[in-house]
């Protein structure tokens, strides 16, 4: 039994999607960053947090592939060349994605008022919509970032796409947007976020 803490409008929900992708159980804290609830196992005090057998994991990128490569599940086995493929599209994901939308809520909420810089977004969104270009020739005719299967990065790829639509980031087009739409439909994303 796993348990997850950490808020579901944040990166927890990468964590939570891919539990319910996997059919296992688990237990959900929905703690806020820097909670006692969450410093209690990271002193850092950032979500998610991944309990197991008193064991705290934490970055959702790292638990997403910790419970792939454990359960044998949304991932190509370590050491392939299918693997190296799909941890590019993870890299990729996270430098041209999560970076920016990253960037855009540290300068619109994070930071102290006298170290934001509001007009940095503007610039972040030119560079999203440039990414979301290079996503779309990554994905090609799909359905999936890899071909036939689902894997962590199409996880990576959703979550940030629903965190774009918040940010007024660039949305996708064509068939970009019925990619994510075709995750979005996946019922363990809807168990997720009925949560």
């Amino acid at each position: 039994m796993y348990t997850v803490i950490g808020g579901i409008r944040s990166r927890t929900f990468r964590v939570l999607w891919m539990l319910e992708e996997l059919g296992q159980p688990y237990t959900h804290l929905p703690a806020a960053p820097r909670s006692d609830a969450v410093t209690a196992h990271y002193p850092a005090g950032k979500v998610p947090v991944l309990l197991e057998d008193g064991a705290a994991l934490t970055d959702s990128t790292a638990i997403l592939t910790y419970l792939a490569d454990k359960h044998g599940a949304l991932t190509f086995p370590a050491g392939t060349r299918d693997r190296a493929r799909q941890d590019g599209h993870t890299q990729f994901l996270l430098d041209e994605f999560d970076a920016l939308l990253w960037t855009a809520s540290r300068h619109s909420f994070i930071l102290p008022e006298d170290l934001r810089v509001p007009a940095v977004k503007d610039t972040l969104r030119h560079e999203y919509a440039t990414s979301l270009n290079r996503l779309a020739e990554r994905v090609g005719d799909g359905p999936y970032l890899m071909g036939e299967m689902m894997t962590v990065p199409d996880i990576i790829a959703c979550h940030c796409g629903g965190w774009a639509v918040v940010a007024k980031f660039p949305q996708p087009e064509g068939a970009l947007k019925a990619y994510f739409q075709r995750l979005r439909d996946r019922p363990a994303y809807g168990r997720a976020q009925a949560l």
